[in-house]
């Protein structure tokens, strides 16, 4: 297969690139040509716009970019960055493909677990309509509809509602071990908030199953079966790191420092693969220790 992908440099797409090249032809979106290649490798094509590609002989486009959510503070500028480097690029990519007389078959398009806003206790699965209007659900779901405008009879668009992607290096835990490593980690406000998460194998595991599976599409939640609270997860790291893990990070402090993007942190969802189970996606890491104790 013809694979197009963007966003390959990030954390998810560093890691699935040589699963792809492995098997297929995959080109990729890069301001920089030159970097795409050394972290990726020679097998990949690199090209610096969508214009560069024919999606008339691409089989399989997975849209991975966007500007990192949690960076900096999130001024109306800051937003606006995060907003257009998401969705305006999303727009492009699917009117080239409705464009074409033989577009790819399949369109997998990033989206998050923010989605959903905050939840509460509330288990939440892909059938959830009852989202909480803010930010995180207002970026996502414009994010998605600008996929889904590529949606047809000969093209299915899966969106991937990511949770907390934990791996060796990037992603958050590499925000986290510095303080946990000196004994001042711990959970977060009350530790009773949901962290939703995904092992970085599991993420690109399950991106290749929903290639190989058909009949998979529109939203697909991409985390670990058993999502935990701020606490557990504060206390698992701990224990993987044999460190204690009891110093709160108090909720005021936390929107001091962070302003409103702190409510990614404070409030939380706990949300559950259902898509990927009822199709047998089969999870190589399904509880936070395991997962913790392979990384750290």
């Amino acid at each position: 297969m013809h694979i197009f992908i963007t966003g390959a440099t990030g954390l998810i797409g560093q890691h699935l690139c040589p699963f792809l090249t492995h098997h297929h032809s995959v080109t990729v979106l890069s301001r920089n040509p030159t970097k795409a290649n050394v972290l990726l490798g020679h097998k990949i094509n690199a090209v610096t716009n969508i214009e560069a590609v024919d999606f008339n002989n691409v089989d399989v486009v997975i849209n991975l970019a966007g500007e990192p959510i949690v960076n900096k503070r999130w001024s109306d500028k800051q937003k606006s960055i995060i907003r257009d480097s998401r969705i305006e690029l999303t727009k492009q990519i699917s009117a080239a493909i409705a464009a074409s007389n033989t577009p790819p078959h399949t369109f997998i398009s990033g989206s998050a677990v923010g989605f959903y806003g905050r939840q509460g206790i509330t288990p939440i699965d892909e059938e959830n309509n009852k989202p909480h209007d803010e930010f995180s659900h207002q970026l996502c779901k414009d994010w998605e509809n600008a996929a889904l405008a590529a949606q047809s009879t000969s093209t299915r668009v899966c969106l991937l509602r990511t949770g907390i992607v934990l791996a060796k290096k990037g992603g958050a835990l590499s925000k986290m071990l510095p303080a946990f490593k000196l004994c001042l980690g711990g959970p977060i406000a009350n530790g009773e908030q949901g962290m939703s998460w995904i092992h970085i194998d599991d993420m690109t595991q399950l991106i290749l199953f929903i290639i190989k599976h058909k009949n998979m599409t529109g939203p697909i939640n991409a985390t670990a079966p058993n999502p935990v609270s701020s606490k557990v997860f504060s206390k698992s790291l701990g224990k993987a790191l044999s460190r204690p893990a009891l110093i709160p990070m108090p909720e005021l402090v936390l929107k001091l420092l962070m302003g409103e993007m702190a409510d990614l942190l404070i409030t939380g969802q706990y949300v559950f693969p259902q898509k990927a189970l009822e199709h047998n996606y089969r999870f190589h890491f399904s509880d936070i220790d395991s997962a913790l104790e392979s990384l750290v």
